[in-house]
This record gives structure tokens, C-alpha cells and sequence, in this order.
């Protein structure tokens, strides 16, 4: 019996090992398999031991429980702990059939006597075992994607805001894409909050970085936020709060956080901005683009520990609409270009996307849409960083 193979495709032979210390059983367990021309490869091991170093290259072990290494269903157990998924199937002798029975309560797909089975019903045996751990594993993958599905639905939904909007006179449509293949939760975070006397407070934000230790931050720094617009502070004493909640909250020096926070007067006529070295908002107004100054604009947060942040003024034309973008929005590759997209050429596909549809306003969620597709088109696929967009209009 040779060493064993590689693992075993579709189109392969069933691999079994053959786990036995008895020359005798060994010889006729071979016997009975080449009677009936049986489809597997048969390889041996002679203890336990040198059994675990080839299970993870068999579909099927054949065990005898009477091993030198080991005692009553140790071995089994040893076995079945294993991460590699196969089938065993426990040898007994005619006096221990009732180790057989409590080897499948154990997790043993079957048990065969001995003495007892020729080889069409050891042929059998070996395939339905395999048959059913196969199944038993696609089930399990199944259930695990399926939780781990619902895991990360909760995580989202538990995570990301749930703005609070105040009236219908102002439309709110987001966009939020965890760069790449990641988790659904990344590092970038926004959140809305309209008070009583119909203030609008607009927040958006980027952590430095991916991963699950930025998202954290992201989540730490919204919620820090919301509190702090109901609480009613000022917003430059906002963002010097959320400075100091990131230095003592980060998870390795200099990690930084751009922002951008906005405040949109009760009559919709005018806006504060305020930016933390994050990309500021464009206004759109019919089928034009006004991207805002940012002459005033700060640091990002957890650079200097003395950064102060000013707000800008800035009048709402009637019509008007928002965007606020993190740059992951903008940093995509455009195809035969070493440039990446950048804000400018982000303005030029609007225009081109609201000069194609006049009428954008009446479907502001599909300005979004069409305009992450062709960003991702431009990029020629999924884009790699972490983004989220926002899209406030007045209803007025």
C-alpha cells in the first residue's frame, strides 16, 4: 500500500485509509475490496498516530478499535476532533458489536463486524459513508454562511444610523460600501440628526485604514456626535471633543480621522460647514455642479493636539441638493489613466448624469446608483476603499 495522494478531485478515485495493526484483518479488508473491483485507493496505517498525520488527504477512514495506541472509542474521538472532514467507519470484532453502535452514537457514519461483510457490502459502506459526510459538510458549510450572513446583517443594522429626520420637506438617500471584499461595516460613518426647531446637522467621516478596529472608531465617533448635537453643543466644540474621543480611543498612534460636519439653517437658506481635512460637499442645483470653497478648511481629527476648526458660511440656492462623499468615492483608478478620478472629474460625471436626466430630482436614489457605476466602471471593478455618500434635498 502506497503513501497516500494528494486529495482526491471529482473525477478521482475514493481515497480510503485503512486504520489496522493486524496483518491478517489488513490482507482481507484488500481481498474484499479487489473482489469487487471496488473504485477507491486503499493506503494502511498501523496505529493512530500515523493515522492523524494522513487523514487530512482521505475521504474515508476505515477504523479498527482495537489499536495498540489506543483504548475503546479514543481513537474515534481523537479522530471525529480533526478539521479535515471524512468519514469513518469503526471495524469490530464479533464479541464487540455493541462498540460498533455506540461508535455511530459517537459520530461514526457506520460500524461493520468483522468476518461478517463481503466485498460488495464493504464497497457500499465506503461510498454511502462518504456519501453522507459530503452531504452532512454542504449542509454545514451552508448553515454556516447563512449565520454568518445573518451575523453581519445584525452587525450593519445595529451599526449603522438610523438618521433622525424630522418632517418630509427634506429628502435623504446614502450609499455605504465597505471597500473591496471586506465586512459590510467599514471604517467611513455619516449620520443625520434634525432637531425640534428644524436645524438640519449633517456628519460624515473617514478612518484612516480598513478593518474591524476602524469601523469600531467610526462607530465610536458617530455616536459621540449624535449625542453631542442633542446635547446641543457648538459644533467647533464638537469636533474638538471627537479629536479628543479619537486619541484616547485609537488602537495604535496617529491614527487620524477626516470629517466633514454640515448645519443647514430651519428655512433651508444657508449651510455651516465645517471640514476636518475631508473633501467638501458639492451643491446641485437643476443640471449644475457648485463645488463648495474650503477656505476654512482644519486638520484632521487626532493630528495636532491644539486643532481648532472654524465654519464657512455658505447661501442655498432654492432647488438645491448636497452631496457629501468620503474619498473613497474619488480615489479609484480611472482605466488608461495613472491619475486617479478626484473631485473634478467626480463633477463632470454629475453634470453628465443630470444633463442625461433633467428631471434627476424626482429620482435622487438613482443619481446615486448611476453614478457609483460608472465610478466602478471607471475603476474597472469593485472599488477599494471603503465609501459613503449622502444625497440631502429640499423638499420645499
Amino acid at each position: 500500500m502506497a503513501g497516500l495522494p494528494a486529495p482526491r478531485t471529482a473525477v478521482d478515485r475514493i481515497n480510503v485509509l485503512l486504520v489496522e495493526d493486524d496483518e491478517g484483518d489488513a490482507v482481507l479488508v484488500e481481498a474484499l475490496l479487489e473482489e469487487v473491483e471496488a473504485d477507491v485507493s486503499l493506503h494502511r496505517a498501523r496505529t493512530l498516530r500515523e493515522a492523524e498525520g494522513l487523514l487530512s488527504k482521505a475521504d474515508c477512514v476505515l477504523l479498527d478499535l482495537g489499536l495498540p495506541d489506543t483504548t475503546g472509542l479514543d481513537g474515534l474521538t481523537r479522530l471525529l476532533t480533526h478539521p479535515a472532514p471524512v468519514a469513518i467507519i469503526v471495524l469490530t470484532g464479533l464479541n464487540d458489536e455493541h462498540q460498533g453502535t455506540r461508535a455511530v452514537a459517537a459520530g461514526a457514519e457506520d460500524y461493520l463486524v468483522k468476518g461478517q461483510v463481503d466485498g460488495v457490502g464493504l464497497a457500499r459502506s465506503i461510498r454511502y459513508a462518504v456519501g453522507r459526510k459530503r452531504a452532512e459538510e454542504t449542509q454545514r458549510q451552508l448553515r454556516d454562511e447563512q449565520l454568518l450572513a445573518s451575523e453581519k446583517t445584525r452587525l450593519e443594522r445595529g451599526l449603522l444610523p438610523s438618521p433622525i429626520m424630522r418632517g418630509d420637506d427634506i429628502g435623504w438617500h446614502v450609499r455605504y460600501r465597505p471597500g473591496g471584499s471586506r465586512m459590510l461595516l467599514g471604517g467611513d460613518f455619516y449620520d443625520a440628526v434634525r432637531t425640534a426647531d428644524g436645524t438640519l446637522q449633517l456628519l460624515i467621516g473617514d478612518v484612516c485604514g480598513h478593518g474591524p478596529d476602524e469601523a469600531a472608531i467610526g462607530v465610536f465617533l458617530r455616536i459621540a456626535w449624535r449625542a453631542l448635537v442633542l446635547a446641543d453643543q457648538e459644533p467647533s466644540r464638537v469636533l474638538r471633543t471627537l479629536h479628543e474621543i479619537l486619541e484616547h480611543e485609537r488602537h495604535q498612534p496617529g491614527l487620524f480621522t477626516t470629517a466633514c460636519m454640515v448645519t443647514i439653517s430651519p428655512d433651508r437658506r444657508w449651510a455651516r460647514l465645517y471640514l476636518a481635512g475631508h473633501p467638501e460637499p458639492m451643491l446641485l442645483v437643476g443640471d449644475r455642479v457648485v463645488e463648495l470653497p474650503r477656505d476654512r478648511a482644519g486638520l484632521p481629527l487626532g493630528v495636532l493636539p491644539d486643532s481648532t476648526w472654524s465654519g464657512l458660511d455658505v447661501p442655498l440656492p432654492p432647488g438645491w441638493s448636497m452631496l457629501l462623499y468620503t474619498d473613497g468615492l474619488v480615489e479609484g483608478r480611472v482605466d488608461g489613466d495613472s491619475e486617479r478620478l478626484g473631485s473634478e472629474r467626480l463633477i463632470e460625471l454629475i453634470g453628465d448624469i443630470t444633463a442625461d436626466r433633467p428631471d434627476w430630482a424626482r429620482e435622487p436614489a438613482a443619481l446615486l446608483d448611476n453614478l457609483i457605476n460608472k465610478v466602478k466602471e471607471l475603476n474597472g471593478g469593485e472599488l477599494d476603499d471603503d465609501m459613503a455618500v449622502l444625497l440631502i434635498s429640499d423638499r420645499h
